[in-house]
């Protein structure tokens, strides 16, 4: 289910998102207990998604963690749709804000895809948050413009450089859902990826005799594949995922072979 950010009142989920922290004023409040702020109520929101995923979110979840009611955290954050842009943009100051300019531009990027990959697997449930509006926070903002001043190491101009954050943007983001899904399939259904690929592809020889004939292309290039090279993945890492991330290192590196030819065209002219 896809859920879409910036559906609470506008004003008030700006302002909070680009709020400015002051933890000495929330010291001095009063109480027996120290009192809630915005930023315990997002991190105990986090919580609630990293472990139990975006259907198990509410108020009154969030508020059970915090062993408040669901109606103390009104006072602070009007309401779950406001919530989720918190978390959304809270989580994504864990991005590196900067990646050192080594002269080697692909390295970069590389090092950016894998940080994206593995923050996004951390937090599967922001891979649930539609791109088509995005949450427009500080932390947003700085994750996208760590991006872009990756790419202006390209010496690409501007035009090409929006569509290229968008292409990177999408095809990690796909291979980290892949991925949680991967991870999600067996506890799901009961069968490990293993048990479930053998069954059905056994079954195929039986209902589909003629199956190379039918699909030539496809079984020409699944008996042309070269031997897969050693995979370092534990050895209880999902079959889907260690194939969803081969997938994403071999599809990572023709993205940037297409940016080294585009830059070469560049400097052609």
């Amino acid at each position: 289910m896809v859920v879409f950010a910036g559906q609470g009142d506008a004003r008030r989920s700006m302002s909070l998102l680009w709020r400015a922290d002051r933890p000495e004023e929330r010291d001095r409040r009063p109480g027996p207990r120290p009192a809630l702020s915005v930023d315990a109520i997002v991190a105990a929101a986090v919580a609630v998604a990293d472990e139990k995923g975006m259907a198990a979110l509410s108020m009154r979840a969030v508020g059970e963690r915090l062993g408040r009611t669901a109606m103390a955290l009104y006072t602070h954050v009007p309401g779950k749709d406001e919530l989720l842009d918190l978390m959304y943009d809270a989580v994504h100051a864990e991005l590196p804000a900067h990646y050192p300019d080594t002269g080697n531009w692909r390295a970069g990027l590389t090092d950016w895809a894998r940080d994206t990959l593995a923050f996004q697997l951390r937090h599967p449930w922001v891979l649930r948050v539609s791109q088509a509006r995005p949450v427009l926070g500080p932390h947003e903002y700085a994750a996208l413009d760590t991006l872009v001043g990756l790419l202006n190491r390209t010496g690409l101009d501007a035009a090409v450089l929006r569509r290229l954050v968008g292409t990177l943007s999408h095809f990690v983001r796909g291979c980290a859902g892949t991925v949680a899904e991967a991870r999600q399939a067996a506890a799901a259904t009961g069968e490990p990826d293993e048990e479930w690929w053998f069954a059905r592809s056994a079954l195929l020889g039986e209902v589909a005799p003629d199956f190379a004939e039918r699909y030539p292309s496809l079984s020409a290039m699944e008996h042309a594949s070269a031997p897969q090279p050693p995979d370092p993945s534990p050895a209880d890492v999902p079959y889907l995922e260690r194939e969803a991330r081969r997938t994403f290192e071999a599809g990572l590196d023709v993205l940037l072979d297409g940016i080294e030819a585009a830059v070469r065209r560049a400097g052609a002219h």
